[in-house]
């Protein structure tokens, strides 16, 4: 009987971390694009929401991306011709690189006003369909109004180290801290 107790209270509470685990997060509306014209030639965008946005994910991409030591090691994340030259370098004066910035993203405005918080997304090599923010969470595949995860949308922290053998995903260690 001890056996069978202990049993069920182990299947209760795997039961319960799987749901904890697959329940999905709250989405929230947002709008997502590779580029002002494309945001532009969405008939369904305000043509200031689209410049704003666009604006402050590009002032942002240089705080927020993830840096890497070597040009090699953010290809290796990102994808070739991928990365670019940080304008930031390291305590020691030696050059960072980040990836490109693959599109924005903003989210819908309290109210349903607009949208605001643009933010830069990048696209990993490993699933280059999937537009990811600067703190590696994902905003989907779908360009123009979507649904995405709330956390999604939170603005990304500023990053002031730089990333080692990968980073972004999970193929290799990162070193350093992140500010905020």
């Amino acid at each position: 009987m001890k056996n069978l107790t202990s049993i069920s209270v182990v299947a209760l509470v795997a039961a319960g971390a799987l749901w904890f685990t697959t329940r999905e997060e709250p989405k929230t509306d947002a709008a997502v694009y590779e580029s002002l014209q494309q945001c532009l030639a969405d008939v369904n965008m305000v043509r200031s929401d689209c410049e704003k946005n666009y604006a402050a994910a590009k002032q942002q991409h240089a705080s927020v991306a993830p840096k890497f030591a070597t040009q090699r090691e953010c290809e290796e994340e990102f994808g070739a011709a991928r990365c670019e030259k940080a304008p930031q370098t390291t305590s020691t004066g030696s050059s960072m690189f980040m990836p490109l910035m693959m599109g924005y993203m903003m989210g819908s405005v309290i109210g349903g006003r607009g949208y605001g918080n643009g933010q830069p997304l990048y696209r990993t090599r490993a699933n280059p369909g999937t537009f990811r923010t600067a703190d590696n969470k994902s905003a989907g595949r779908t360009v123009g109004r979507t649904k995405v995860a709330k956390s999604s949308t939170t603005r990304p922290t500023a990053k002031s180290s730089t990333r080692s053998r990968g980073g972004f995903g999970s193929l290799g260690r990162r070193f350093g801290s992140a500010a905020t």
